[in-house]
């Protein structure tokens, strides 16, 4: 194994991906957990250590540092994670804990702007001096570049994109406000459409997959829509016609260069961006809609995993993060 490893870690509402990185971005070994099997903020953390530590015992050499991705606000300076929706770490002095408990550097920051940083510098983002960037997962998470630097706002909650409302009167999000656009676009949303329509259509590819006895997903939506059902593909559009409208709303705030699409989501690829793409040229502002490219990530669903890496690495190097 090349020397100088870190690990990076993407934890997300319901997902834990470690992964052993070399200076390459070679993936070394992989871990992968549900992050559902840690109950409360001390059940969470000892699922976290595991996994790390059994992605350094693969390794079979010294780590360097370990950095994490993870769906809370983050505090920048102290490394404290001051508010989460889906999972129990409100308030937990992250950094700290992990950086006792591991006995390595730890560097932390919100699971988007990992992601962010992983496109910016070696994927579908790099060389843009703005860029924006979306995750649709369990729910929403965003990244923001400006001059080549993470955008972390005034107390680390920049680039909320999911609590963007776009419909007053939507469904109630988790945050306690109705019509958030993780509402209508998120994997979860699609995952609640497409229990919908295997209901009140029970001769439709949903409905015949609920009468088998499927998990109605918005995997087996995607999966529909590839292959070509109709009813599939008009709810990945549905949803691409929302993240097209949160999207345009992006653009004409930041005017960026170009705004990257990764998570669980956009495995559905063209069938959920042209959509997107067609929203946003009707409904964003000139230039900026004409200048922007609308485009998935280059590391997939590895992109959280990568930049949490790159920000372990930065650490290690005695690097501040962009």
């Amino acid at each position: 194994m090349a020397a100088g490893c870190v690990i990076g870690v993407d934890l997300g509402g319901t997902k834990l991906l470690a992964g052993v990185v070399d200076s390459e971005l070679n993936v070394r070994h992989r871990a992968f957990r549900k992050a559902r099997e840690g109950h409360d903020a001390e059940g969470l953390i000892d699922l976290l250590v595991s996994t790390v530590e059994q992605a350094r015992e693969a390794a079979g050499e010294e780590i360097r540092a370990v950095g994490f991705g993870i769906p809370s606000l983050v505090d920048a300076q102290t490394g404290v994670a001051n508010t989460t929706v889906h999972l129990p770490l409100r308030d937990v002095p992250f950094r700290d804990v992990m950086a006792e408990r591991l006995g390595l550097p730890v560097a932390v920051d919100n699971d988007a702007n990992g992601a962010m940083v992983a496109e910016h510098r070696r994927g579908a983002a790099r060389g843009a001096r703005t860029a924006a960037l979306l995750t649709l997962g369990t729910g929403i998470g965003g990244g923001i570049i400006v001059d080549d630097k993470i955008v972390h706002g005034a107390s680390g909650a920049a680039g909320e994109w999911g609590h963007m409302v776009v419909d007053v009167n939507g469904p109630l999000c988790t945050c306690g406000n109705r019509g958030c656009l993780e509402t209508v676009v998120s994997g979860t949303a699609l995952g609640r459409e497409a229990a919908r329509m295997a209901h009140e259509l029970p001769d439709s590819g949903f409905g015949r997959a609920l009468a088998a006895g499927r998990e109605i997903s918005g995997m087996l939506a995607t999966e529909l829509a590839h292959d070509g059902d109709p009813v599939a593909r008009d709810v990945v559009a549905s949803v691409g016609h929302y993240l097209g409208v949160g999207i345009g709303n992006v653009v004409n705030i930041l005017n960026p260069e170009v705004v990257v699409v990764g998570g669980g989501v956009i495995a559905a690829g063209e069938l959920l961006l042209e959509p997107a793409r067609r929203v946003v040229a009707e409904r964003a502002l000139a230039p900026s809609r004409d200048q922007v490219r609308i485009v998935p990530t280059r590391f997939g669903d590895a992109s959280g995993m990568i930049g949490a890496a790159l920000l372990a690495m930065d650490l290690a190097d005695g690097r501040q993060a962009p």
